[in-house]
């Protein structure tokens, strides 16, 4: 399996290590990764602001540096939704929707590549007796059908997923949404605090989601942890993070 690491912007700026253990994720399952440096932005800020014309470019871009992979996998579930779902109807010719259509059907969020693909259900035990709190990401959630996937990896590493009542609502970043609105954005984070189970940390696929749930958490002077979930199952395989890798 021939996979290009699409890292995000997101995950070039604040979770570098997550990068990095997707990339031991990847290997581990016996993928060949590659790292195209060619790679920007999904397009998915200019979309969301209405600057059709630009996400048009970013993703022909975008769709011209990842054309030669088997795979594209992604450590965040709303840029993997913007290439699934959106770039097919974003394509200006039919060329481009063509190769639009294409990428889409070779997308795969992280766990979802590794469940649905690699065939992986355990990737080691590293996680026993570890309390853990899911958040699932809208755009996983909603626009991928992720659901049952990162769950199932958890598990199988031996950690306690707990049950969360406000476990599949909106966490309130939303991109641009969070800047627009920060009142709603903000009320919309703390009511998901406020029903958080005890556990001893949270963690999602989304980069985006754990900086708004982290960031809020620590304003309210909450000591839970927040990981990403590529992080939190190399863990499971090895019992330890790492803190770099060559790709």
């Amino acid at each position: 399996m021939k996979v290009a690491l699409f890292a995000t912007c997101i995950g070039d700026q604040f979770f570098a290590d997550a990068c990095a253990d997707s990339v031991r994720l990847l290997r581990h399952v016996g993928a060949e990764v590659s790292f195209p440096e060619g790679q920007t932005c999904c397009g998915q800020p200019a979309y969301n602001s209405g600057h059709r014309s630009e996400a048009q470019r970013v993703m022909e871009h975008t769709l011209d540096v990842f054309s030669g992979a088997d795979y594209v996998v992604l450590p965040s579930g709303s840029c993997a939704g913007m290439l699934r779902a959106v770039y097919p109807g974003l394509a200006a010719s039919d060329s481009l929707r063509a190769a639009s259509e294409d990428m889409s059907a070779r997308t795969y969020e992280l766990s979802q590549f590794l469940v649905e693909v690699a065939g992986v259900d355990r990737l080691g035990d590293g996680l026993k007796g570890c309390r853990i709190a899911y958040h699932h990401g809208c755009h996983a959630l909603r626009e991928l059908g992720v659901m049952s996937e990162p769950l199932s990896l958890l598990r199988g590493a031996g950690a306690d997923v707990v049950s969360w009542t406000a476990d599949r609502e909106c966490c309130g970043f939303g991109g641009t949404f969070s800047a627009k609105l920060p009142e709603v954005s903000a009320a919309m984070a703390d009511h998901k605090l406020d029903t958080l189970p005890v556990v001893d940390l949270v963690t999602s696929s989304d980069g985006g989601c754990l900086l708004q749930l982290s960031g809020r958490a620590e304003r309210r002077g909450l000591a839970v942890p927040f990981q990403h979930l590529a992080t939190l199952l190399w863990q499971g395989v090895t019992g330890e993070a790492g803190n770099g890798v060559e790709v």
